[in-house]
């Protein structure tokens, strides 16, 4: 019998360490990846793969362990990249204070050109961190700029519009409120669609959350979420203010009254969750409602989630936990060695948060919650062509012994390059799409300017000469 045709790729990486993340979690020392188009083709031991596929081009992958893209479950990607160091808030300002008197100020003063740049300048810092894709946080003012910028990165992502359906004075007309926001809601969808996660880039029903919507908003954001096949995210609990403010409006909490009006499910995911008690764990439980976890800002915004937060937990009894940034200069590989060290510590217990679940919460987690674990999260055929190349010839790599426990706790971030959808868009840790140089100029150039527009008071802790 003739032997069957090889098969045709556009690419063979051939001799690196795959992480496949796959069910198995299979680790394949001497691996190889082959790619066609967009998809996986090939994955497997080197010298079969090297068999069975016939390649244009080959790039020999010893030095590099290789594992699915990372995904940041929560990130704003307008405001605080262009913005983030500028000090925020006056002497005996609080959370709140801050929140509306500084933060909203800043994001809100963006022209639809200056949220474009903050956005290029967001999808970069995600890709030479290993992020390939994101959901973003719901704080964008100028959506068509917005994704119209992205589109030129190559990045995967869902993103919403700015959408608060609350009337907060007594004489506004709720009804009316809601309908406005509702119609954003709407507009968006219909925009920026998804198709069954074929999209790169698409809108999803993001509501600010806390208390910024009635009841009508979050219904229609679900229904939005459940006809169409997307997810509807959105902040909450992150401080105990959240919580107040529902049991006095309604004599329940947060995620008691999210289930009482029925918009909780597995397509929901919520973003900072410290300040939950059990009976709403419950609920996550029973909902099969997604936790989005941000440590380095929960522990910035002092949460106090070493103290109270669940997460442990939440693992534990099964709520799918992912990961986000939250705007703050940091990867996702980052974030989950911070997470497992706070919890470790606080509950003086080295064995939770071992290196396989630090590197799940980085990339099937958050495939799982975006609904895209048929595309994206782990290296298997017929799944798009999003992963890192983690370059190990480093000193601080040093001898390759366990990737797994080395990737997870002690390896630095080391991107060497990223491929999105068998594009290659990060190349020896630079950009191979956006011009980096002059993305950073422009960047410097329009948070100077959104600064100057607001007219908040510099400060500095000491004096500036």
């Amino acid at each position: 019998m003739a032997s069957e045709s090889p098969i045709a790729a556009d690419l063979l990486i051939a001799g690196g360490t795959l992480l496949t993340m796959n069910a198995e979690r299979h680790v394949i020392r001497d691996g190889a990846l082959a790619v066609c188009g967009d998809r996986i083709v090939a994955v497997g031991k080197r010298e079969a793969v090297a068999r069975e596929v016939q390649a244009k081009e080959i790039i020999r992958g010893e030095r590099f362990v290789i594992t699915p893209g990372f995904v940041d479950g929560h990130i704003h990607i307008t405001g605080d990249p262009i913005t983030r160091g500028f000090a925020r808030g006056g002497e005996g300002d609080s959370p709140s204070e801050i929140l509306s008197r500084w933060v909203i100020p800043i994001f809100r003063a963006q022209a639809p050109a200056e949220e474009a740049v903050a956005a290029r300048f967001a999808a970069l810092a995600m890709m030479r961190a290993g992020t390939t894709c994101f959901l973003e946080a719901g704080t964008i003012s100028h959506l068509d700029a917005v994704m119209e910028a992205l589109s030129e990165t190559g990045i995967r992502g869902r993103a919403g519009a700015w959408v608060e359906g609350r009337a907060y004075n007594a004489a506004d007309d709720q009804a009316k409120v809601s309908a406005a926001a509702i119609d954003i809601l709407e507009s968006e969808v219909g925009r920026y669609p998804d198709n069954d996660g074929q999209a790169k880039l698409a809108a999803w029903p993001i509501l600010v959350g806390h208390s910024t919507n009635s009841d009508a908003v979050w219904r229609a954001a679900k229904d939005l979420a459940d006809r169409h096949g997307l997810g509807v995210s959105a902040h909450m609990s992150p401080r105990a203010s959240d919580p107040e403010w529902f049991l006095a409006r309604y004599n329940r909490r947060p995620l008691e009254h999210l289930e009482d009006i029925g918009v909780l499910g597995p397509n929901v995911a919520l973003t900072h969750l410290a300040n939950i008690d059990e009976s709403e764990l419950d609920i996550l439980v029973r909902s099969s409602t997604n936790a989005i976890f941000c440590p380095h800002a929960a522990l910035q915004g002092g949460f106090g989630i070493s103290q109270r937060g669940l997460f442990p937990e939440m693992l534990k009894r099964g709520v799918n936990v992912l990961l986000g940034s939250d705007g703050l200069p940091v990867g996702i590989l980052e974030s989950a060695r911070l997470m497992a060290r706070i919890f470790r510590d606080a509950r003086c217990d080295q064995t939770i948060f071992p290196p396989t679940t630090i590197l799940e919460l980085a990339t099937i987690h958050g495939a799982k919650a975006m609904g895209l674990s048929h595309l994206i999260g782990s290296l298997e055929v017929g799944k798009r062509a999003d992963f890192v190349l983690h370059d190990t010839y480093t000193p601080e790599w040093g001898p390759v012994f366990d990737p797994v426990l080395q990737l997870a706790l002690y390896a630095p971030p080391a991107v060497h390059s990223v491929w999105i959808d068998g594009l290659r868009v990060v190349e020896e840790g630079r950009a191979t799409l956006l011009d980096e140089d002059k993305l950073v100029a422009d960047a410097r150039q329009v948070g100077a300017d959104v600064i100057a527009r607001t007219k908040l008071p510099g400060r500095s802790p000491w004096p500036v000469l």
